[in-house]
């Protein structure tokens, strides 16, 4: 009986795992919709887009392996079932929602920022429950704790230098960057602090089912 439970446990975190990189795609798709700039990274994948063609979550994925490789290059952080899992589903939900249409085109400047702040909320939200089932942080983030192991330097300030980066890289490729990508900057963080604790909670009783077999296999 207790197997049967822990296996429906998995089965529920790994449902939240992927239904919240759906949604967080979603309002990444909200946000690329309404044209008023985007995330530092997005900025980047859809620079590459232009440049070299495929599609914005082909170029995610590829980022992502990357990023995977330089982790494990840097801080030897070693990839991860989940980690992967983050990186093809999250590039496939991208493409997916483009690819439907789910999302209009905005008309006047209004419907757009009423869009992207949407966007914006969505997006926070879907982190929040794919992070809530600790499955695994995604490439980018696995990289930002190898640099921050490597160089010594706060989170705050490797996450700053790479997204810095990846913003001047993505606008030299020709990605928008606009009001946009500054009000993602400041609003993503406090918003997702709200949203991993509530979802967290959602979560605890299938970390209650997990972690003490975690903790025996151990």
């Amino acid at each position: 009986m207790s197997g049967i439970r822990i296996r429906r446990s998995l089965v529920v975190r790994y449902f939240m795992f992927i239904l919240g990189l759906f949604i967080g795609a979603f309002g990444c798709v909200l946000a690329i919709k309404a044209n008023l700039g985007v995330a530092p990274w997005d900025t980047f994948h859809i620079g590459l887009q232009k440049t070299f063609g495929l599609t914005i979550g082909i170029w995610s994925q590829i980022v992502g392996v990357i990023v995977i490789l330089s982790s494990y290059v840097v801080a030897k952080i070693k990839p991860t079932f989940g980690m992967f899992l983050n990186m093809i589903c999250f590039g496939s939900f991208l493409d997916l929602i483009l690819w439907w249409n789910l999302v209009p085109e905005p008309g006047s400047i209004w419907t757009r920022l009423i869009m992207f702040l949407i966007g914006v909320v969505v997006m926070t939200i879907g982190i929040g429950m794919y992070l809530s089932p600790r499955l695994g942080a995604g490439p980018r983030d696995s990289f930002m704790l190898a640099m921050n192991e490597r160089l010594g330097w706060s989170i705050q300030k490797v996450r700053l230098i790479i997204e810095i980066t990846v913003l001047l890289a993505g606008a030299a490729l020709g990605g928008p960057v606009s009001i946009g990508t500054v009000l993602i900057a400041i609003l993503t963080g406090p918003l997702i602090q709200r949203t991993i604790p509530f979802w967290q909670m959602v979560m605890k009783k299938q970390y209650d089912l997990i972690e003490p077999v975690e903790r025996q296999a151990g």
